[in-house]
């Protein structure tokens, strides 16, 4: 018969400093230390717009099981995406640094436009070495650690996740893997559109094979980017169904999202099997704003962010707010709502508190969001959060700072002076309609100082002008990869979706 003691808070500091002091001289293990540890399921969405979940306000899609994950922990309101585009801001989530820090300030390899008025700013190809990612911190602190699905941050072998922290990614899945999948009614040649049943094997295969410790994994999924690709019977379902009178609704995306949903559900409630929920933080965002139609204007409408502006790409709030929900029993209140300014650049911070472990010896330019977690109506210590994103891609490049209810855009000209400045009450006008610039220039001064100031202090890298401007030819898209014009055409036909084929 095992005793149960209880100990006071202090009792229990002391207890984890004794423990620490074991685990250096190597009397208990790391693991042994994480046995208290929650675990941490990291959901990580490609392109899922602020409102294409039903619990966001979405009228045509149908998103139960991410609709119960909020119910049962908190929903996110006001948390962005701290870039436009995938590369840049999955930098931010594994370095808690801005991207402008990281450097890697555009989706990789990216593209440009080598006659418009500015020259963009180089971008790097990988995360720089010495970066301590969350997957380093939480290993260290014990955790088993995966990583499945989209990385996009590196295309060399040596800079995939393995290297950077995670244990297990697909690369270390073989012949027990397969097995599993068979003894489970799963087929190998079977992956589900964009991946998503191969990718959640993958994930629930992990969970099984550490439930017995602390993990730490990261579903990175890439849905719900284009090229549309959705279950026959998902897409006959939303064809037949009646839309609204209001939006793009778009039948084929509505069954890619619900689709994705469903692999939710799967996790959900394989945690419930192993009675793991109780101990497992789930965390659901998505890395970028979604999409309305291709950068190059061709092709299809796929969705709208409506009642937010514009699309991914852009530094309008449709292009950085995102769905952000976690759950954490015991901790987050059910049916909680968090309207506080957060970023994906607070994750690896969060992800340290959570996990117990220590926080890197690098710059940190996130916060640790797990006060908001205990308490939605608490506030983070600090004045403002920050973007930059000086490419064309959407839009021209820019930069923007969120103080308050107040956001500013700046949109880079060829001098200082060519810049313009874009200044919304999201308070007041969350579509961001009601330019207020030129009637609050005091305002328009002091957030535009503090953007200024603060990129100057990470280093970003600015766009030039460019000498070669050429107005007839401004709008030619060029590859980085292959330093050649882009094929429109062939794009058009790449990202068609699969109901037009």
């Amino acid at each position: 018969m095992t005793a149960r003691i209880c100990f006071h808070a202090s009792s229990v500091r002391r207890l984890r400093v004794i423990a620490l002091m074991l685990v250096l001289v190597g009397i208990v293990s790391r693991s042994t230390l994480a046995a208290d540890r929650p675990n941490i399921l990291f959901i990580l969405v490609d392109d899922m717009g602020w409102p294409d979940v039903a619990c966001y306000g979405h009228a045509f899609h149908d998103t139960p099981n991410i609709d119960r994950l909020a119910s049962q922990g908190v929903k996110f309101t006001d948390f962005y995406a701290a870039t436009p585009v995938c590369s840049s801001t999955r930098s931010t989530i594994q370095t808690g640094q801005y991207s402008a820090r990281t450097a890697i300030t555009d989706f990789i390899p990216g593209h440009w436009r080598p006659f418009e008025k500015l020259v963009v700013p180089k971008i790097e190809h990988y995360l720089q070495p010495g970066i301590r990612t969350p997957g380093h911190v939480l290993k260290d602190a014990g955790y088993a650690t995966g990583y499945f699905g989209k990385w996009h941050l590196g295309w060399g072998r040596d800079q995939q996740p393995d290297k950077w922290g995670y244990d297990v990614t697909t690369y270390q899945l073989g012949a027990d893997f397969k097995k599993w999948q068979r003894e489970h009614g799963r087929s190998a040649n079977a992956p589900g559109p964009k991946k998503i049943d191969l990718l959640t094997d993958q994930t629930l295969y992990f969970i099984e094979q550490h439930k017995d410790r602390p993990w730490f994994v990261t579903l990175s999924h890439h849905s719900v980017h284009i090229r549309i690709e959705a279950r026959p019977d998902t897409l006959k379902k939303y064809q037949e169904k009646k839309k609204p009178k209001e939006g793009v609704n778009n039948p084929a995306y509505a069954a890619m999202v619900e689709d994705l949903d469903g692999t939710v559900g799967r996790i959900m409630e394989r945690l419930d099997e192993l009675d793991l929920t109780k101990n497992t933080i789930v965390v659901f965002t998505s890395d970028n704003g979604g999409l309305r139609k291709i950068y190059t204007g061709v092709g299809e409408v796929v969705s709208t962010n409506s009642p937010l502006r514009d699309e991914k790409g852009t530094l309008y709030e449709g292009g950085i707010r995102v769905p952000m929900i976690v759950r954490w029993p015991g901790v987050v209140k059910p049916g909680s709502v968090c309207d506080e300014p957060t970023t994906t650049a607070d994750l690896l911070p969060t992800f340290t508190t959570m996990g117990g472990g220590k926080p890197p010896k690098q710059p940190i330019d996130g916060a640790d969001m797990t006060p908001l977690l205990k308490n939605a109506q608490a506030n983070l210590p600090r004045d403002a959060i920050y973007f930059h994103y000086p490419h064309y891609h959407h839009s021209i490049p820019g930069g923007a700072i969120r103080a308050g209810n107040y956001k500013l855009i700046e949109w880079f000209g060829p001098t200082s002076a060519d810049s313009r400045f874009e200044l919304y009450d999201l308070s007041k006008d969350l579509g961001e309609q009601v330019d207020l610039a030129s009637t609050m220039p005091r305002r328009v001064k002091q957030m535009r100082g503090m953007l200024a100031e603060w990129r100057q202090r990470v280093g970003a890298r600015m766009p030039t002008p460019n000498a070669k401007h050429d107005p007839k030819r401004a709008h030619e898209w060029w590859s980085r990869r292959t330093q050649k014009p882009l094929d429109i055409e062939a794009m058009r036909k790449r990202y068609e979706t699969q109901k037009n084929r």
